[in-house]
């Protein structure tokens, strides 16, 4: 009797999984984030986000372990398109005019009323706080990486490692500013556009 061979076209079917796993987390988030500017991050449970969601509160926990978790879903996502912008750069550009181009135009991307909202949000919290501060250490090094794979000579590392950095703390200087800021509203992408030039100057 000759063996049954394993079918051998899994990857569409798995590619369909993840893709209907990655469109329900997205859905779960999209209702969460819209709870927690309506009602409050702290006031809002996960009782309350399951249900608006349209699942159990078993099945959240197939997709997220916290109400922090949801936020840095959001977060996660946007990483994985600024990643995706700067591997499409051309090795001919400097890699911190690159990094500072990619960053101005997503942030570019938000109104200023979306900005004050998930800022506030992010503030309501000690613990989302704590776990954005540890995010800004995965992104430099997500920067870093992408940076190595456009320049991939082993002799600049150090200075894209650098120039990980640097964009990280540009960019968490210029939110401070704009959060900080009187009078008239600019928009974040003018901080962080003013902050990279600061950078330039200095450097």
């Amino acid at each position: 009797m000759s063996e049954i061979s394993p079918p051998t076209n899994t990857a569409p079917v798995k590619g369909l999984r993840e893709r209907k796993r990655r469109e329900t987390s997205q859905r779960i988030a999209e209702t969460a984030l819209q709870l927690f500017l309506t009602h409050g991050y702290n006031s809002t449970t996960l009782d309350a986000v399951a249900e608006a969601a349209g699942i159990s509160r078993r099945t959240f926990f197939s997709y997220f372990k916290s109400k922090e978790d949801i936020i840095l879903f959001g977060l996660e996502a946007d990483m994985a398109e600024l990643i995706a912008d700067l591997l499409k750069t051309s090795p001919d550009i400097p890699p911190l005019d690159v990094v500072r181009d990619v960053m101005v135009q997503r942030i570019a991307r938000h109104t200023t009323e979306q900005m004050t909202a998930i800022d506030n949000l992010m503030l309501s919290s000690e613990s989302l706080l704590a776990r954005k501060q540890g995010f800004y250490l995965k992104q430099e090094q997500a920067i870093f990486s992408a940076l190595c794979e456009v320049w991939r000579q082993p002799e600049r590392r150090t200075a894209l490692r650098m120039v990980a950095m640097v964009s990280i703390g540009a960019m968490r200087v210029a939110i401070q500013a704009w959060r900080e800021q009187t009078g008239p509203r600019k928009p974040a992408a003018q901080f962080l556009k003013e902050a990279f030039d600061s950078l330039r100057t200095e450097l």
